[in-house]
């Protein structure tokens, strides 16, 4: 159970059987927000702190900043596919490999930081202008053998930043300051 809540501590994300309006809204203004509140979490951190696992076996809080950066550009670019194709397959990415590469270990998290502000300023004016007709839109993910609908996918990125949010929360909290 203590590992559960370390992966997950906030939960998986579970889709409601019914998005509304106000839940969408909701989860834009977390898309939106959370370039600030990553800052804000890791801006006073040393790099022996930045290069703390969240959890036994996880990964750093560097490789977490990196990761969201590289998670978002993908999410970015599925979100412009399913705007501008019909439904097309995306090209899935080895997230974990990705975060060993150097760039993920080693680099400053400012680098990503910067792409996150203005990836996020960019999604956040993309998702604000979508309309009921766009949020239907799809995109098939051939590891999963499905489709995702953007409003779903929309959803699945607000917990993700959550998600991140929380581990670097709690590496702070529990590695850093016991």
């Amino acid at each position: 159970m203590e590992e559960h809540y370390l992966r997950y501590p906030i939960g998986q994300f579970d889709k409601p059987p019914v998005i509304t309006k106000p839940v969408i809204e909701n989860w834009i203004e977390t898309i939106g927000s959370f370039p600030e509140l990553l800052s804000l979490e890791v801006a006073l951190l040393a790099d022996e702190q930045l290069d703390t696992p969240y959890r036994e076996g996880g990964w750093t809080i560097r490789q977490v900043v990196h990761h969201c950066a590289d998670s978002h550009m993908n999410a970015f670019v599925r979100f412009k596919l399913a705007l501008t194709e019909d439904n097309p397959i995306i090209k899935p990415y080895n997230e974990a490999l990705w975060a060993e590469l150097n760039d993920s270990t080693s680099l400053p998290v400012a680098s990503s930081l910067f792409i996150l502000k203005g990836l996020h300023h960019r999604w956040y004016s993309l998702l604000k202008n979508l309309d009921q007709e766009a949020l239907k839109r799809k995109y098939t993910h051939p590891e999963h053998g499905q489709e995702f609908t953007l409003e779903e996918t929309i959803g699945m990125y607000a917990w993700h930043c959550s998600h991140h949010l929380a581990h670097v929360k709690s590496a702070k909290r529990k590695e850093l300051w016991g």
